[in-house]
């Protein structure tokens, strides 16, 4: 129940908020993926996977979206169940589903022929995302897993 509230507060805070401002370089940190990797620290693969997926079906078909049905069901099915797995730590788990999720969101994307999938997206605005989202995971998963206690220990 906590972890559904806290993606749809985010998945709020990003299409209202984070969207919306203009940062240096064109990107804007994913609040949404880090709130699924949050909550799937703290409860594990199978609910990460789950709350990825609805999650997922959420960011595909609020607007403006641009893209198939599913395309990030699929990318954040799988980044909830990667980091309820644990990659040897919270610190390694969230990096790892960081650099992951955009670059497989972009290869599902090309898969299916998204015309906004180009040599320069992936060179200019997925490492810009991917540091915004790094430098903001820090207080976005404290906010998702505090008062909860993770799996593992640090």
């Amino acid at each position: 129940m906590i972890g559904g509230v806290s993606v749809v507060l985010a998945l709020l805070a990003q299409v209202m908020l984070v969207n919306r401002v203009s940062l240096p370089a064109g990107g804007a940190p994913d609040l949404v993926l880090l709130a699924v990797i949050g909550a799937s620290l703290v409860r594990g693969p199978s609910s990460g996977a789950v709350l990825g997926f609805c999650t997922g079906l959420l960011v595909d078909v609020m607007p403006p979206s641009a893209h198939l049905v599913g395309q990030y069901a699929f990318v954040l099915a799988l980044a909830g169940y990667v980091a309820g797995r644990g990659a040897g730590g919270p610190v390694t788990t969230v990096v790892l589903c960081v650099l992951m999720a955009p670059l497989l969101a972009a290869a599902v994307g090309g898969l299916i022929g998204d015309p906004r999938v180009t040599l320069s997206t992936l060179t200019e605005q997925v490492p810009v995302t991917i540091v915004y989202t790094l430098l903001v995971s820090p207080i976005v998963i404290w906010l998702t897993t505090r008062g909860r206690q993770a799996r593992f220990s640090t």
